[in-house]
């Protein structure tokens, strides 16, 4: 086996890239920035620019490459084809084949979510697991699926996406998607600000909500920093987003039966009283097969998408 290997995290902004050694160590990391321009067309040989250049600075021989993982935001399958990446202007596209001829290295692409689970599995907070959930709770709800070390990718690549799980009839928005009722409508950040504007709405009752509200400060901090403070409204929101949380949790046991869920994402900041509200939850629904899953905060933070996409290349 070589004695390097790099990692990539393909965002819509930058694109994050490290250098590891095979047992995890990240050697050095740095960004470039993604240029969309031309249809995408010039992200790939910008990364391969980069890897080279780095080679080339740590007079690393190409020999002692084992390879190049990467994550990209969008479906992509198992020969790493990406199946349209709508926020890089990509539509079909072969990253091992491309991207490996550019470098003359071995490639292997992965969707950014999953690649993310498959970093917190590794050296994060599912590490000495070999089947968990990482579940993103951001701007969306954003998921990767492990089972028996290998992530899940499903025909075209849209296994994992836990934030389209239907989990409400009776939602009058659309999500992102297109449809109603999604997991992400109530779990993500602006979920949790969905569900405190709707009870404050709802209620004259009295909540420091109220005011984040009115000075235009109401997120999904704000409403968990008022339920370690006690606040009576804040709290039921909060049961409220641990209910769906939980209740989406339990229907993806029942197939993938977990180790443990694995919580990151801006709304995991909030930190353990996040698990304490979910793990109720899924106690409530789960089959009891899968009742003794644990529930544990990402460690790896930005960083979980470049170890998962040196752990790709090192399978």
């Amino acid at each position: 086996m070589g004695k390097f290997c790099f990692g990539v995290d393909l965002g819509g902004t930058t694109v994050k890239i490290g250098l590891f050694d095979p047992e995890g160590m990240v050697l050095e990391k740095w960004e470039i920035p993604t240029r969309k321009d031309g249809n995408g067309s010039k992200i790939l040989p910008d990364i391969a620019e980069a890897i080279l250049n780095k080679t080339a600075e740590k007079k690393i021989a190409a020999e002692d490459v084992i390879g190049v993982g990467i994550g990209v935001p969008g479906p992509v399958d198992e020969r790493g084809v990406v199946h349209r990446a709508v926020n890089l202007g990509w539509d079909v596209i072969d990253i091992n084949e491309t991207l490996g001829g550019l470098l003359n290295m071995p490639v292997r692409a992965g969707n950014d979510a999953n690649v993310a689970a498959l970093g917190e599995m590794w050296c994060g907070g599912g590490k000495g697991c070999t089947n968990m959930v990482l579940a993103t709770l951001g701007t969306g709800v954003g998921g990767g699926i492990i089972v028996n070390g290998k992530m899940v990718t499903g025909a075209t690549g849209a296994g994992g996406e836990i934030g389209h799980i239907h989990i409400e009839d009776n939602e009058p928005e659309a999500c992102g998607c297109g449809n109603h009722g999604c997991l992400e409508q109530y779990a993500s950040a602006t979920g949790v600000v969905r569900l405190a504007e709707r009870k404050l709405a709802a209620s004259a009752q009295d909540s420091v909500l109220r005011t984040a509200k009115a000075e235009g400060r109401l997120s999904a901090k704000a409403v968990f920093d008022a339920v370690k403070a006690g606040d009576t409204l804040a709290c039921e929101v909060a049961e409220q987003f641990g209910d769906y949380l939980g209740k989406g949790f339990a229907a993806i046991a029942g197939v993938v039966n977990p180790e443990v869920f694995v919580l990151g994402g801006g709304v995991s900041k909030a930190g353990e009283i996040l698990c304490e509200y979910v793990s109720k939850y899924y106690t409530k629904y789960v089959f009891h097969g899968a009742a003794d899953a644990q529930f544990k905060l990402a460690t790896l933070g930005n960083d979980a998408g470049i170890y998962g996409a040196a752990k790709l290349v090192l399978e």
